[in-house]
């Protein structure tokens, strides 16, 4: 059976942000069609997706890299989802079903629950879950799509710190929901602003200022195997 070109794509782009590869590293399709138990075909077309999405690029004699993203584009990338998330709220407002409401409300009184038992370890991925739900209840498959790979690439690039008050952050999250269930695009806009504000200042950039010396091609472990079944797709 072939393997999906997306499936293999995914399982690159999670180990790049996980660090798997580091940045610069070679990429080459023998060894990535070895890791993840596929031929070179998928690999080679999921490599062309990575180089579009920025992160892969292909160098001279060296063939595909991990990108090396400068501190600058980095910084653009969070002013961009600062943009584009109260975008996606107030659209959402407009344009949310039943069914995305019943979702958000369920992530906000997990959010808040283990926000007030003090249960860090489970806020980053329920609040990573409510924005993924808030963009797709923008009814707009392009902002989805950019806000996805927005999420993915600032994963990569920056350390994320827990809110000060995580109460008050997920406090945050509740007023968007009801703003967006009362159909006020512009209040959902302007808490989703104010909390995306908020957020940028618990980033910290993964990445060193100046450029390190040659890196090696060095691969940690990774945990994908692309046919497997219990692969995410």
């Amino acid at each position: 059976m072939r393997i999906p070109a997306h499936s293999v794509c995914t399982a690159i782009r999670d180990d790049i942000v996980a660090g798997v590869y580091e940045r610069g590293s070679r990429l080459t399709e023998e060894l990535l069609a070895r890791r993840y138990g596929v031929s070179r075909v998928p690999v080679r077309e999921a490599l062309r997706t990575l180089e579009a999405e920025g992160f892969v690029v292909t160098r001279r004699h060296a063939g595909a890299c991990v990108a090396e993203p400068t501190e600058q584009e980095a910084a653009d990338l969070l002013e961009m989802r600062m943009l584009l998330e109260p975008l996606g709220a107030a659209r959402a407002a407009q344009r949310r079903t039943e069914a995305h409401l019943k979702v958000l409300r369920g992530l906000v009184r997990l959010g808040q629950e283990r926000a007030r038992r003090g249960h860090s370890e489970d806020l980053r991925s329920l609040s990573g879950w409510f924005h993924e739900t808030l963009a797709q209840a923008s009814g707009s498959p392009a902002l989805t799509s950019t806000l996805a790979q927005l999420r993915h690439k600032i994963a990569w690039m920056y350390t994320v710190e827990t809110p000060a008050d995580p109460v008050e952050s997920w406090a945050e999250h509740g007023g968007i929901v009801d703003a967006v269930a009362r159909g006020d695009g512009e209040r959902a806009r302007a808490i989703t602003a104010l909390h995306g504000e908020r957020a940028a200042d618990t980033h910290r950039l993964r990445f060193p200022r100046a450029d390190r010396a040659e890196r090696p091609d060095r691969v940690r472990t990774s945990q994908h195997r692309v046919n497997m079944p219990s692969l995410r797709h």
